[in-house]
């Protein structure tokens, strides 16, 4: 079954061509296309796609409000943030909303099939320039503490720092010397624990569990 997907953007063009690229994908399908938040909603109920495009800025209702609306519900597709700046003000409060992750609006053709590939598997979607900024910005509104939460083993929560600062699978393994296979067990093991939904989320809870420290590293 192909991988459907909703676009969501205010700008016609956009929806278009983003349509047109994923629609030349074999295993993608564009069920729909629309041009703010409210009939994203609508659209989302109506359609079930297993990704959403999701414009951060639209008029009506913007891309987050939607986002917090469709991820609340049962059976929630995934959500992509599409933004013009990795710097958008509103990263943080999109992911903890739910989303799993954001797309720049001048990514590649294949960056953009990729980035619907990874949600759709279960996967996040996060630059180390968005997640490095978000720890910055959360470090500074309030102290951190260091202590790993108690469900987790020290190596799990190692990984959980690691994940935080926007490391991949294969860049934690070799990080901690140890296989790429055990780091997604470990991944697997954290989301379990702490009942996430994905590395999105595990972001999240980093950051607000006070496992990621300040420093130059991040």
């Amino acid at each position: 079954m192909p991988i459907r997907v909703l676009v969501v953007d205010d700008q016609e063009m956009v929806r278009a061509g983003f349509g047109a690229l994923l629609n030349a994908q074999p295993d993608i399908e564009v069920v729909g296309q629309v041009g703010d938040g409210a009939q994203a909603i609508t659209a989302a109920a109506e359609l079930s796609p297993d990704v959403i495009l999701m414009d951060v800025r639209m008029p009506v209702m913007d891309g987050l409000a939607a986002a917090r609306e469709i991820l609340a519900g049962p059976d929630a597709p995934r959500v992509i943030m599409l933004t013009t700046f990795d710097l958008d003000d509103y990263v943080y409060a999109a992911l903890r909303a739910g989303a799993s992750g954001f797309l720049l609006k001048h990514s590649t053709p294949d960056e953009l099939a990729g980035a619907v590939r990874v949600v759709a598997a279960g996967d996040a979607l996060l630059a180390p320039s968005v997640t490095r900024r978000l720890v910055e910005d959360f470090t500074r509104a309030q102290p951190v503490a260091t202590t790993p939460p108690d469900k987790l083993t020290p190596r799990e929560a190692d990984v959980l720092r690691l994940v935080a600062r926007g490391l991949a699978n294969r860049q934690i393994a070799a990080e901690l010397s140890v296989a790429e296979q055990t780091v997604k067990s470990h991944v697997s093991n954290i989301l379990t624990k702490l009942d996430l939904r994905d590395r999105a989320q595990a972001v999240v809870y980093a950051y607000e569990a006070g496992v990621v420290v300040p420093g130059p590293r991040h």
